[in-house]
Parts: C-alpha cells; sequence; structure tokens
C-alpha cells in the first residue's frame, strides 16, 4: 500500500473512488435526482480538481497497484467552528475507503495521518460529521477519542440527512 499527497493528476479518480463509495454506503437512501446533484457538486473531476488546487483541503491517497482505494481529506477552516470551543479546529471531511478495503487497517493509517497533520499544524481539535446510522463509523472515530458535541444535518440534494458533529480535542 502506498499513502501519498493528492495531485492535480489524481483528481477524475479521486472523484469516481469519492462517488463509488458513497454510493456503496449511502446511495440507497436518496432519489436518483438527489444523489445525482450531490456527486455533480462534491464528487465530479472539476470540484475535487479545485479542492486539490486551493489551499482549503489536503487530501491523502491510499494507492495499491496504481489504483487509488481510499483518502482522507482535511479541511481549514472547518465548515464547523461554530459548534465547538476550540480556538483553531481543523475538520476531517471525509474518510472513504472501497468496501473491500474497509477493515484492514487503512483508515487507520489515513486517521493517524490526519491527526499527525492537525497536531503538526498546531490545531487544538479535529471536527467530523458523520451519519446518524452509520454505526460502525462513529465507532471507528470513538475508538481515537472523538465524541459527540451536536446534532446536526448534511444537504444531500435536496434532502438533509440527520448527523452527528464529533470532536476530538487535541
Amino acid at each position: 500500500m502506498i499513502y501519498r499527497a493528492a495531485t492535480i493528476a489524481d483528481a477524475p479518480a479521486l472523484a469516481a473512488l469519492g462517488a463509488e463509495t458513497f454510493i456503496a454506503a449511502f446511495g440507497h437512501l436518496y432519489t436518483e435526482t438527489d444523489l445525482a446533484a450531490f456527486l455533480a457538486q462534491v464528487h465530479s473531476p472539476g470540484p475535487v480538481a479545485e479542492e486539490i488546487a486551493g489551499e482549503s483541503c489536503t487530501h491523502r491517497l491510499a494507492e495499491q497497484d496504481g489504483s487509488l482505494v481510499a483518502y482522507c481529506k482535511l479541511r481549514y477552516p472547518s465548515h464547523y467552528t461554530a459548534y465547538t470551543d476550540a480556538r483553531d479546529p481543523i475538520e476531517l471531511g471525509q474518510l472513504y475507503a472501497l468496501p473491500g478495503y474497509t477493515g484492514a487497517g487503512i483508515g487507520a493509517q489515513l486517521m493517524d495521518w490526519a491527526l499527525a497533520t492537525a497536531r503538526e499544524r498546531s490545531h487544538d481539535a479535529v471536527l467530523l460529521s458523520v451519519y446518524a446510522e452509520n454505526y460502525g463509523a462513529q465507532r471507528f472515530y470513538q475508538r481515537y477519542g472523538f465524541g459527540k458535541i451536536a446534532d446536526i444535518t448534511f444537504p444531500v440534494g435536496e434532502q438533509l440527512d440527520p448527523e452527528f458533529l464529533y470532536e476530538l480535542k487535541l
């Protein structure tokens, strides 16, 4: 397994990985219209390339045999600063792996990178949102010491999903 930073050249593959992992985990929750709108907005090559080229997001990729299989994205500033008393939080925007790669330690490697990066940059907290019924992800984050600080919603097209906002103080 190779872990590395994303480049602009990775945008199409990263967008495809983001869409595939999102659909595998959550696609059944949405109408075709809502899902298509969300994927176009978040998991298509243009928006992904803009994030990679911009200064607010940092991506870490996991690659096996030349193919992306998982990734993690940090965002600064966080979308959720109003919910915390942290002085300078960073956001874990996404930590996704293809279904065949979950439970293999890749998520742990990416989380270790995310937390180390947050500490290196002197952030005092990491924030993330997790779907209210994604119990496996909640257990994963809780093992790292994250705890729920708020009930929030997450828009997918016209649908608002119930989510929990988690925080880890550093």
